[in-house]
């Protein structure tokens, strides 16, 4: 559905900043490369605490980061084989959740009947994938594609981002491209405008034009000269619940979104930059320009983005009644959708309950 552009006063939707999220997506929850054979990592989706681990023939697995012994921490125990084993009495879990060994047990002793929730896993991109909801969806969409990864001539910039902030204030900012003004000292965007947007059951597409100038831009390509002023447009896409952008043939951001609790968000981002320089040159130099770009550049931007963002969070907490006006049309897309994605899931769950005889009853944002 076409969306006007105009920007006009509207009110920022009650209960945006107390939304859950819709679990049966995928969602990202660290780089596979920090996490080594015989490893467990400790994750949070949206406060469920899950022990992620490689076992010792590469293989993810994720559980519930409890021992349904004693309620100890998973992530504090030890992997053995392909099992997680707990620090506090040993009892060993399989990449399902079963209790598979309790080792002061006579080996003819039956087990306890003992499990602990599994959650489907995967690697890709580079990046530890889990699946919080349904395991029965999990088939039913995957993570976003990422074809640069696999196109010549891009350097990517890997950037891990953390913030003391509820993940509907997070997704706002990557949306909202007038705050420009923001990093003007970083040589960043000018004189936005929104020009088209698109807003689906899963979806917001936002279409801006933005002008550069400066050395950074210069060495984008995005001008010939850094007195130059260039003037483009960039698309922002929000598909619930991760970001894309793209400055055609130039540079893209892929952004993948980790709720971790009501006032913390994680991200996890691929910078791509179209370089002019010769294939070997690009990749003498990768891992050079990938410091220099991620030092100077990027954390500097994303530094100045947290500070508003935590300093939002921390106003919403002072006084959540406060109501606040909003006048770019794509950041109340964004809300409905992340409401709407969170409504069908509660309704969702609302279903199965009563199928199951329960008469709980679960209430939605309004």
């Amino acid at each position: 559905m076409e969306l006007v552009t105009t920007l006009k006063s509207q009110t920022v939707r009650a209960g945006i900043r107390e939304v859950g999220i819709n679990p049966n997506h995928w969602y990202a929850v660290g780089w596979a490369k920090d996490l080594k054979l015989g490893q467990v990592m400790p994750v949070k989706i949206w406060e469920w605490a899950i022990a992620v681990y490689r076992d010792t023939d590469g293989q993810l697995h994720a559980l519930e980061d409890i021992c349904p012994h004693r309620g100890v921490a998973l992530h504090k125990g030890k992997v053995k084989g392909a099992n997680l084993a707990c620090r506090y009495h040993g009892w060993e879990f399989d990449g399902g959740g079963q209790c598979v060994n309790v080792p002061y047990l006579p080996p003819a002793q039956k087990l306890p009947c003992a499990q602990t929730r599994s959650f489907p896993i995967q690697e890709l991109h580079g990046l530890i994938w889990v699946f919080p909801g349904d395991p029965d969806l999990a088939e039913t969409g995957q993570p976003p594609d990422i074809p640069e990864l696999s196109q010549p001539g891009w350097l990517m910039v890997p950037i891990t981002g953390h913030f003391q902030a509820h993940f509907s204030i997070c997704n706002e900012n990557t949306m909202d491209v007038f705050h420009g003004v923001l990093h003007e000292d970083l040589q960043g965007w000018f004189d936005p405008v929104l020009i088209h947007l698109k807003e689906t059951e899963t979806s917001v597409c936002a279409e801006y034009q933005i002008s550069y100038k400066g050395q950074m831009a210069k060495f984008l390509g995005l001008s010939d000269r850094a007195d130059q002023t260039t003037t483009l447009p960039i698309t922002v896409e929000y598909h619930y619940p991760h970001y894309r952008s793209h400055l055609q043939g130039i540079s893209s951001l892929y952004l993948m979104r980790l709720p971790v609790g009501p006032t913390e968000s994680r991200s996890f981002a691929m910078f791509f930059f179209k370089v002019r320089l010769p294939r070997w040159l690009l990749k003498w130099l990768h891992s050079l320009l990938n410091i220099v770009l991620k030092r100077f550049f990027l954390l500097k931007f994303i530094v100045q983005d947290k500070e508003m963002m935590e300093s939002e969070q921390q106003t919403y907490l002072t006084n959540p009644e406060r109501r606040y006006v909003e006048i770019n049309p794509a950041i109340i897309a964004v809300q409905r959708l992340t409401v709407r994605q969170y409504e069908h899931f509660v309704q969702r769950l609302s279903g199965e309950l009563r199928a199951n005889g329960h008469k709980d009853i679960l209430g939605t944002v309004s």
